[in-house]
Formats: structure tokens, C-alpha cells, sequence
């Protein structure tokens, strides 16, 4: 019997472009926990579409006519998934650059079937080679966070599975949120009553695959785009998404350097000592990581390159304004 003649109660829709290995890779793994499959494919020039056909029940290319972005993506996945399978309840996003490991789908389908007041699950993901490099690393480190119900919604990762009535009536993704669509969809569903939680359990495993520092750096200004997104579509709502990170952001990243500049010459060099208001700063990130179970050199680690992101979270800022003057939001590659 197929996956889709069981009429499962979800079914998975993973996003990509030019994953190569990584998505064939994906696509297998899936195959251990039977679930109807659409890939949707972002303008790949690997041949990704080629290899996904025989592991997936549907791929689907997007028209390049359009801005490709992974809100329209998943979107547009869950449409098809949909189409073909219309009794689903949940749909599981994946990207295609991550492993589901065995059991998760089983776990969250209960755990949505059994709290209706729930509708979004996720669990932990886990860095496939967390040290390759340092930015692997510092991806490892971002994604540990404890289980329970999320109410900051920075905490909710695009993987994840969601009740299908409440993704259909709440709209599905903003397909104008180029970064971080997944946390201002969490915010939405907080807002219309429902529950997001995180589950003590092993969701995926994610390949970052940051060999250089410029896809770091790519990376910090799109999240800096994407904390400036969310502020201005809900910085003034109950949950106050991203205000308290768009003047930390703004402060740190753009305030204190300029301030120090612009007094140096007529201080004789005494703004000079307000930089050592980010020794404070990576002092409190430490302290909190260590809080949260990190060993010292994870702490530290994890300090220094919060620092260094506040600048290039600063420019994603900037960048944000831009495109918010302009109307036009294009997606930022960092691999």
C-alpha cells in the first residue's frame, strides 16, 4: 500500500535550491517514515529537479516570473500537498538541506492530534557537523534551545509541522517576508489563540555548510533584514516581535560606532572608552549561554561573533528600509 492510499495524517513538503547531494539525501531519509512527499524547487541549476522526481510524490518548480522566496515555497508546496491529499490534517516543512530523524513525524502527529489548542510543533535540531567549521559551530549552538511552550517566536525555525486548518486560515506564509517568515507566521498564531510548542524530542538534522566567513557575514545581515521585517509588521502588536532587537540592533550596531566617531576629535579621543560598553555587552551573552548550559568556550565563542553580528545585522537593517521604500523584498543567499 502507498503512503498516499493510507491516508496519512501529514504529509511533508521540503524546499530547496541547488542542494545537490544534500537533498537526494533528504528525500531518502524520508522514505523510513512513509508520508506523502512534495518538492518544491527554487531555480536550481544542479538538476535537483531531476533527482527529486523518482523520491517524491510531486515536484514542483517555481515560475522564476515571481520573487522566489522560501515563504512562497512552503506556500505553494502546501497548496499541491493539499490539492493531491485533501484529508491531511498537518504538513510538515523541511528544507532540503536537513535529515528528518526517525520517529519525529510519529511524535508530532500525536502531540498536535492530542493538544487542539496546539498548532505548530517542532523539536531539537541538531547540526550535522557541528565542527567543521567555526560557523557550523555557532549554527550548533543557535539552534539548542529548551523545549515547552515558545512565546518568542525567534525560536521557531522554519522546520516544522503545523495544523493545516489553522496554516490555511491564518494565510500560510507572508510571502513578502524574505527572512524569517517562519517566527512572523509564529506570531500570527499566537495572536489568533493557538500554541506553539517545542518538544523534548529529535526533529532533524541541519548542514549548515558555512566554509567562509563572507556566508557568516551574508547570513548576519539577512537575519539583521529579518529582525526589521518582523518589527515593522508586528514591532507594535501584544507580542512586540523584534522591537526590543531593532534598538539593540540600531544602538549597538549603528549608534554607539557613529556617536564614537563623530565625539572622537572634539573628546581628544575620550569616546574612544564608550567601546567598552561591548565588553559589557559580550560579558551578558556570555553569562547567558552559560546559563543555558554551554560549556566556557562555547560561551565565548558564541559572544564574539554576537558582537560582530550587530554590525552586519545593522546593515540587514538598512537594507530592510531600503526595500521597504522600494516595495520590492528579494531573497538574500548567504550559500
Amino acid at each position: 500500500m502507498t503512503a498516499a492510499a493510507r491516508a496519512p495524517a501529514a504529509g511533508v513538503v521540503v524546499i530547496g535550491r541547488n542542494e545537490g547531494a544534500r537533498l537526494v539525501a533528504c528525500l531518502q531519509a524520508l522514505r523510513a517514515q512513509p508520508r506523502p512527499v512534495v518538492y518544491v524547487d527554487s531555480g536550481s541549476s544542479d538538476g535537483s529537479l531531476e533527482r527529486a522526481r523518482p523520491l517524491c510524490d510531486a515536484v514542483l518548480p517555481l515560475d522564476p516570473a515571481r520573487p522566489f522566496s522560501a515563504a512562497r515555497a512552503r506556500n505553494e508546496g502546501a497548496a499541491l500537498l493539499r490539492a493531491r491529499h485533501p484529508a491531511l490534517r498537518h504538513v510538515q516543512f523541511l528544507d532540503g538541506d536537513c535529515l528528518m530523524l526517525p520517529g519525529w513525524l510519529d511524535a508530532a502527529e500525536a502531540a498536535l492530534d492530542a493538544e487542539p489548542r496546539c498548532a505548530v510543533v517542532l523539536g531539537h535540531l541538531q547540526e550535522r557537523h557541528p565542527d567543521a567549521t567555526v560557523y557550523n559551530r555557532l549554527c550548533a549552538l543557535e539552534w539548542r534551545a529548551p523545549a515547552g511552550v515558545i512565546t518568542n517566536y525567534g525560536a521557531l525555525g522554519g522546520i516544522m509541522m503545523v495544523r493545516v486548518d489553522v496554516f490555511e486560515a491564518l494565510g500560510g506564509f507572508n510571502a513578502e517576508v524574505i527572512a524569517g517568515e517562519d517566527s512572523e507566521f509564529g506570531v500570527r498564531v499566537g495572536a489568533a489563540g493557538h500554541q506553539v510548542r517545542k518538544l523534548d524530542a529529535a526533529m532533524a538534522q541541519h548542514d549548515a555548510d558555512i566554509r567562509r566567513f563572507g556566508q557568516w557575514w551574508t547570513r548576519a545581515v539577512r537575519a539583521g533584514h529579518a529582525i526589521g521585517q518582523r518589527a515593522h509588521l508586528h514591532g507594535q502588536g501584544p507580542v512586540r516581535d523584534c522591537a526590543r532587537e531593532r534598538r539593540s540592533t540600531w544602538f549597538w550596531g549603528l549608534g554607539v560606532p557613529l556617536l564614537v566617531l563623530a565625539t572622537a576629535i572634539p573628546t581628544r579621543g575620550a569616546s574612544l572608552l564608550l567601546l567598552g560598553g561591548y565588553g559589557l555587552l559580550a560579558w551578558r551573552i556570555f553569562r547567558f549561554r552559560r546559563g543555558r548550559g554551554d560549556s566556557a568556550a562555547d560561551s565565548w565563542l558564541y559572544a564574539r561573533f554576537n558582537l560582530l553580528a550587530k554590525w552586519a545585522n545593522a546593515w540587514g537593517l538598512l537594507k530592510f528600509q531600503w526595500n521597504l521604500a522600494r516595495g520590492r523584498y528579494r531573497i538574500i543567499e548567504y550559500k
